[in-house]
């Protein structure tokens, strides 16, 4: 079940984190003066679909504190790489951003990371 955990806790950073680019990107970009940042984040906020990023992210913090009391954090953490892999690879679908062989080899290392801290002992 503790691995059930930490696929939830991937799942909802992942969207959360999808969510907010896609939809932060409709808003268009940060202006420069101080009170106008400020309205500008306000109004992004009690957007819905950023508001539901945002309660993405306090859901899958719920799921790895569940999935903390099932593995030591030194085992269970290296997986949340995982969530920049997924991240990675929907942001190429769907933002239509650039691969480049150092995200590759990036991407390559983590995974590296990811097997060989799984082949410990939880």
């Amino acid at each position: 079940m503790g691995y059930i955990y930490i696929l939830f806790t991937i799942l909802f950073t992942v969207y959360g984190q999808l969510a907010m680019k896609w939809r932060i990107t409709k808003f268009g970009s940060l202006p420069d003066p101080l009170i106008d940042k400020l309205f500008f984040l306000f109004r992004l906020v009690f957007d819905p679909v950023i508001f539901s990023s945002l309660l993405s992210a306090f859901v899958a913090s719920l799921f790895w504190m569940a999935a903390m009391t099932k593995f030591n954090i030194s085992y269970a953490y290296p997986f949340m790489s995982f969530s920049y892999v997924l991240v990675f690879i929907f942001s190429v679908y769907i933002f239509k951003e650039p691969i480049t062989i150092y995200k590759l080899v990036g991407l390559l290392f983590i995974v590296i990371g990811i097997i060989i801290s799984s082949r410990s002992i939880s």
